[in-house]
């Protein structure tokens, strides 16, 4: 009988993290998240001198398949040198969804924001 409450179990886990991978890029977006009240907008889109930003992701559901497709994204923008997720309460959980992004000159923030809307992050907003 433990055998089948643990299978049962184990496919009820595998479809919860099956559906954590997919919500992102499947998930309509809101009219709320279209415009982000934590977005600064006064602003210049490319930024002239090297330095870090903090970036709000609240769509980043998890550390394990979300954060890394958010790194990706944007280690993949021109300019950028390093992204690193901000330290989390509790390591097992994701509760701070902001990632710290190490940038060269040049770097447009306006086309990083829209590759991370691209692979379904469509809410995350320049915090600082």
């Amino acid at each position: 009988m433990k055998s089948i409450v643990y299978a049962v179990a184990g496919v009820a886990a595998l479809g919860i993290m099956i559906a954590l991978i997919v919500a992102p890029n499947g998930a309509p977006e809101s009219p709320a998240s279209a415009a982000p009240a934590t977005a600064v907008s006064a602003s210049p889109a490319v930024l002239t001198e090297a330095g870090t930003l903090t970036l709000e992701v609240p769509s980043m559901h998890c550390q394990f398949a979300c954060y890394p497709r958010v790194k990706e994204t944007l280690e993949n923008s021109d300019g950028v040198s390093e992204v690193t997720l901000v330290e989390q309460p509790d390591p097992e959980t994701l509760t701070v969804k902001k990632v710290v992004v190490q940038y060269d000159a040049g770097f447009d923030v306006e086309k990083a924001l829209a590759s991370l809307k691209q692979e379904g992050f469509g809410d995350a907003a320049r915090v600082q």
